[in-house]
């Protein structure tokens, strides 16, 4: 294969330079996520403040599995896509590797979760026009690693989510489970330190959700990156070295309910 070959017909990627995704060492026993006293607070409808998120604070280490239960609406999710640098928190601070990033740009933050932070959602958020190799290849594309490495990259992580055989299905031939697997592997391109799911498994059947469980669960022992999974399935948190309650917009590593749903 020519390395400077186009993905497919549709492919339209504009890489970023490698030299501009270089990061320097990461001290050893620094954790791959600090949040601190974070606060989130979102204008409402009207015209006054919702305070969504009141001091939550978490650290996870390395090959960390850590579960977030609590009520629907209690700002699980928010606090996902702050520690994910997908939101600013209101106040606090949140650090991935040791770095604080409050006060890189938009451009910047980008970057950094293109290189360091890998996100699983609920609906898998697969481009319906690509195969499945060409959906994990993207991340790799978009930092501008050449076709070939992408490619590889995205066969060695599909062979690992049991995808390989199915790499040239597009989505819409593939089962729900599959599809999953699919963003995970997509998830893990880069690399990442840190891994967030939100509720992963909450439209998949019981099989395909205890397969998918069962892999996060190994991923995170394997490739030592930490975990977080926001979850109301009591078999996925019941995975989790860590079991916290996010409640009245805190959640504490004091607050830790182990093996609790």
């Amino acid at each position: 294969m020519n390395d400077d070959a186009p993905m497919s017909e549709h492919a339209h990627v504009e890489p970023t330079s490698p030299e501009a995704a270089s990061v320097p060492a990461t001290p050893v026993g620094t954790p791959v996520l600090e949040a601190r006293t974070v606060v989130k607070t979102f204008h409402g409808g009207d015209g006054g403040d919702v305070r969504v998120l009141e001091g939550a604070s978490l650290r996870v280490e390395r090959g960390e599995m850590v579960a977030i239960i609590g009520a629907s609406g209690a700002g699980k999710s928010t606090f996902l896509h702050v520690m994910g640098a997908l939101e600013r928190p209101t106040e606090g601070e949140v650090l991935l590797d040791g770095a604080p990033v409050a006060a890189l740009d938009d451009e910047a933050l980008a970057s950094l979760r293109n290189r360091k932070v890998g996100f699983v959602f609920q609906f898998h958020h697969l481009l319906k026009e690509f195969s499945a190799v060409e959906n994990v290849m993207m991340p790799l594309r978009i930092a501008g690693r050449s076709v070939g490495e992408a490619r590889r990259r995205a066969e060695e992580l599909l062979e690992r989510v049991g995808l390989m055989h199915r790499q040239h299905h597009r989505p819409s031939e593939l089962s729900g489970g599959e599809q999953q697997r699919t963003a995970v592997a997509r998830a893990l391109a880069m690399q990442p330190i840190l891994l967030l799911a939100d509720e992963p498994s909450g439209n998949l059947d019981h099989h395909h959700a205890e397969s998918l469980h069962d892999l996060f669960a190994e991923l995170a022992r394997e490739m030592r990156l930490g975990l977080v999974v926001v979850t109301h399935n009591r078999a996925l948190a019941g995975r989790a070295d860590r079991v916290l309650l996010l409640e009245n917009g805190r959640l504490d590593d004091n607050s830790t309910n182990e093996g609790a749903v």
